[in-house]
């Protein structure tokens, strides 16, 4: 059994839809990329998945379990990991601090050890405050805090965009590691072809739903979909 589907999911902002109809799967340890342009629905699906569209129908399931209208914060506690694309630390607290602030975390200093040791640069910069460290080292930070709950899914949106091109390749590794443990991770990013590099499947969104899905490797090969979305190399 997948651990999160999405079924006919649809909804938005006030009376707009951004999301018409939105189906898809993902298995635990498997890496799934969301891909496609500006305005496609992208982030608007991530925030659904985590309890932060305003209005939605369809199901979202996780493990089973209808989440679809559980608030945000049980999502968090019940096995959902979110990354924002920004506002994803607490600036003016200290990297230890950003980690013990979370809720619902079982053996909280062996967890934070745990993930020092994940993330070594973490470690040494624990007692500095988050907003002073680089743009990788504050994603590493985001990771963290976003794994502290042992969660099941991870939901990443646009995890590059703010990063120095030369930072790029090193995020993208980063990402792969975490479906090593059996986390399963919902990857949204506009840099396609090289999520999909890492990804074992993608989803295009077009319009508010999945206009092209498959293996990654099969993505990337498509003339199509490589014309109509991914470009060219």
């Amino acid at each position: 059994m997948s651990v999160l589907c999405v079924e006919d999911l649809r909804g938005g902002y006030s009376e707009v839809d951004i999301l018409n109809g939105v189906d898809l799967a993902l298995d635990a340890g498997e890496i799934l990329t969301i891909a496609g342009t500006n305005g496609a629905g992208k982030s608007t699906l991530a925030k659904a998945v985590v309890g932060l569209l305003p209005r939605v129908c369809g199901r979202v399931v996780l493990d089973g379990v209808d989440i679809t209208h559980m608030p945000t914060e049980r999502r968090a506690q019940g096995g959902i990991g979110y990354v924002p694309q920004v506002a994803n630390v607490f600036p003016s607290l200290a990297v230890f601090e950003n980690l013990e602030v979370v809720e619902g975390v079982r053996d909280r200093k062996a967890r934070i050890a745990e993930l020092f040791a994940l993330f070594p640069a973490l470690a040494e910069r624990k007692r500095m405050r988050a907003g002073s460290l680089s743009g990788g080292e504050r994603q590493q930070l985001a990771y963290a805090r976003a794994l502290m709950t042992r969660p099941r899914v991870v939901v990443l949106d646009e995890p590059t965009a703010a990063l120095a091109p030369a930072l790029v390749k090193d995020s993208l590794a980063r990402v792969a590691s975490l479906a090593t443990d059996g986390t399963a991770v919902l990857l949204i990013e506009q840099r396609a072809r090289q999520a999909l590099a890492i990804s074992h499947r993608g989803a295009i969104m077009d319009g508010g739903r999945v206009a092209m899905s498959g293996a990654a490797d099969t993505l990337l090969a498509d003339e199509r979909a490589a014309d109509l979305y991914l470009g060219h190399i």
